[in-house]
């Protein structure tokens, strides 16, 4: 049993690896890498990746902010309100245990909400499990907001989609007189057939129950976020998050010619696009994230290479300022004194 546990363990940071680095090998091939020196010493704009920065910082700082709201409950609830446990838990191990923790999936991928919630109980005392279990609350909410996210980003696309159709000379209605009643009865078959069988398929796998817990988990996070004290700032904590994820991406379109004039709306798909991506689990989205966001940046009419220089620039200068802030909350936590168990 503890050979199977230490393999399974193995296999689930070896794998990310693997697949992450397989994913970029394959997009990276061919890529000439000495171009590169003409790129980001000539070409590129670094006055917007250093304006960048502080959204990059913020959305971290917003995070433990934000976190704060829903541990408050639990300490309320264990301390009874004593007056030398009011400000715990305390904003400056919140922060610092978020910059850590992205910092630490950058080794094993999701590890991060454990790391977090390991320094919170390290630093402030508080229970490591009810700590864990308000992360559940976290990722409801985000998962939410990237799906409001994604379909009003789908709304303002709609034009774009009409356009190419009337450039094209294609309509939806061309498309349906194509089929037959044979057709029709075909294609309606095939595709009950095919739900039958990934019904199927994911029983079998078991993946039905998880996928049931899943969403489960997530209305029950939904549902605590009665037990926030301050429901207003949470939200615009909330909002805070991915307006500065957004302008941390956002402003790194003005560091090249190729992507400047693409506009707000291409920015808003590819960051969608890129945040779904990243749920693939490899180190910060290794991989998945530049493949999902060059190829809409190629859709946009950016060349094949450039948009290879894009994401490989952007993901890179991104990921050494997650480490940047991980090694500074490695070093700040030092000098914190730490707070006996609740």
């Amino acid at each position: 049993m503890e050979t199977k546990q230490i393999t399974t363990n193995t296999a689930k940071i070896l794998l990310p690896l693997i697949l992450g680095g397989a994913i970029l090998y394959w997009m990276y091939r061919d890529f000439d890498f000495q171009s590169l020196h003409q790129v980001l010493w000539h070409d590129m704009d670094w006055t917007w990746m250093l304006l960048s920065f502080p959204f990059g910082i913020l959305a971290q700082m917003f995070r433990g902010w934000r976190w704060r709201q829903t541990l408050e409950p639990i300490v309320k609830e264990e301390s009874g309100e004593r007056k030398e446990e009011s400000e715990i838990p305390r904003n400056k191990v919140l922060i610092n245990s978020v910059f850590l923790s992205y910092a630490a999936s950058l080794v094993i991928p999701r590890i991060g909400e454990f790391t977090r919630c390991a320094v919170l109980k390290r630093y402030d005392g508080i229970s490591f499990t009810k700590a864990l279990g308000t992360v559940v609350t976290e990722r409801a909410v985000d998962s939410l907001v990237v799906l409001l996210f994604s379909g009003i980003t789908l709304l303002l696309q709609i034009p774009v989609f009409q356009t190419f159709f009337n450039e094209t000379g294609t309509s939806i209605d061309s498309i349906i007189n194509r089929f037959t009643p044979t057709g029709w009865l075909v294609t309606a078959i095939c595709g009950v057939a095919a739900l039958i069988l990934l019904v199927v398929f994911m029983r079998y796998l078991s993946i039905y129950n998880k996928v049931r817990a899943t969403l489960s988990g997530i209305w029950q996070g939904v549902i605590s976020l009665k037990d926030v004290r301050n429901v207003p700032l949470f939200v615009c904590l909330t909002l805070g998050i991915w307006l500065s994820y957004f302008l941390h991406y956002y402003l790194t379109f003005f560091c090249f010619d190729f992507t400047s004039h693409l506009g707000l709306t291409c920015a808003m798909v590819t960051f969608v696009v890129g945040s779904i991506a990243v749920i693939v689990p490899t180190p910060n989205g290794a991989g998945p994230w530049h493949f999902a966001v060059k190829t809409m940046l190629i859709l946009y009419g950016v060349a094949d290479t450039e948009a290879l220089y894009f994401v490989l620039i952007v993901h890179t200068v991104q990921t050494m300022l997650v480490i940047a802030l991980g090694i500074w909350a490695w070093i700040h936590l030092m000098f914190i004194t730490k707070i006996k168990k609740l």
